[in-house]
């Protein structure tokens, strides 16, 4: 079940990573945690959670995207 108010807490560390391969961009709040559970936006956004905190964004066809902004 998707949480209707997610919250990004005390921002430590903000991690990006950029697969050129895959074309996949990965950015992680905080230090590495495992997520719960995650949901799929409309767009193929990727939004991993763990209880109520946001802990990380994956945004597949990265490089298509900046093309298309």
């Amino acid at each position: 079940m998707f949480k209707s108010l997610l919250t990004v807490c005390k921002l430590e560390k903000l991690d990006v990573d950029y697969d050129e391969t895959g074309d996949v961009l990965y950015i992680s709040f905080g230090p590495p945690i495992a997520a719960s559970d995650s949901r799929v936006l409309d767009n193929d956004v990727v939004v991993r959670f763990k209880g109520e905190r946001i802990v990380g964004i994956t945004v597949p066809s990265f490089r298509k995207r900046l093309k298309q902004a």
